[in-house]
């Protein structure tokens, strides 16, 4: 083979380099989309429920991330259609934009749970932990944003299923339990009883369950053994600024604090229960 055509066949081995290389780059899309994962760790979870993770990261941080996100995004757009505009091929490069494009899925929420695995070198065994995804769900700015609005309505103070729930029981756990003795200072709210050794404390719906109250804070007080035996008749909504609050009085407490209202609703029972007595 001559010189001649040793550079021939050089030549032609660039060139068919040359020309993979082009359709490679003309048909390999150019666009990833840029999805938002947010991860919660399940471990030692049972039956975990993704929709209390999301709104549990509402209530912690708000909207900001979201937002931060969205106004990303847009960057992002902004400069797809750049190269577009720039680009030879236009059509193929807006085919495969679009083909990327999935606004509804931008927020992308995973489960993972660490698993324990087991390496062996030189006879010797040791561990390493790995992050195993076990469940995904995407959603839209939209989808946020409402669920947003609807923590709002009940002034962040839990989850939209265990505001809901018919279990609020169930929900007074240890944590609500020590995070409202904290609160309220191990102090009795209706009589001023402090009680740090948490002998006697006990933590008391304001309005009932029985009556349709939740198990939230708003809703959760201190009360000593003695004021927990005297039940709450008369309940008021306080409105300070935007914080509304609920307050239960027991009969006693009623009478001492000389509501006008409630003064003459006793006024009245009393009537008709004098009345009651003189037609016996």
């Amino acid at each position: 083979m001559t010189q001649e055509q040793i550079m021939l066949l050089i030549l032609g081995v660039v060139v068919a380099i040359s020309l993979v290389v082009f359709l490679i780059k003309l048909f390999v899309s150019p666009f990833s989309f840029p999805y938002r994962h947010i991860d919660f760790d399940i471990t030692s979870k049972r039956q975990p429920d993704i929709s209390d993770y999301i709104d549990q990261f509402l209530i912690d941080y708000g909207l900001d991330y979201f937002n931060d996100s969205m106004e990303y995004l847009k960057y992002w757009q902004s400069k797809c259609e750049e190269k577009i505009d720039k680009s030879l091929f236009k059509k193929l490069r807006r085919k495969q934009y679009l083909k990327v494009l999935d606004i509804d899925g931008y927020f992308v929420f995973r489960l993972y749970r660490m698993q324990t695995r087991y390496t062996q070198r030189n006879y010797v065994r040791s561990s390493y932990k790995v992050k195993n995804i076990v469940h995904s769900y995407s959603a839209n700015y939209n989808f946020i944003n409402e669920r947003y609005i609807a923590l709002s309505e009940i002034n962040f103070e839990c989850t939209l299923s265990n505001y809901f729930s018919k279990q609020q029981r169930k929900l007074m756990t240890k944590e609500l339990r020590d995070k409202i003795a904290i609160r309220d200072n191990y102090t009795c709210q209706k009589c001023g009883k402090y009680m740090p050794d948490s002998v006697g404390l006990h933590i008391d719906h304001i309005v009932p369950i029985s009556k349709g109250g939740k198990s939230i804070p708003s809703n959760l007080q201190v009360l000593c053994s003695k004021c927990k035996k005297r039940p709450a008749m008369f309940f008021m909504t306080k409105i300070e600024g935007d914080k509304t609050t609920q307050e239960g009085l027991c009969l006693k407490c009623a009478m001492d604090m000389n509501i006008g209202p409630i003064k003459d609703m006793l006024s009245k029972m009393v009537i008709q229960k004098i009345e009651r007595e003189a037609h016996a």
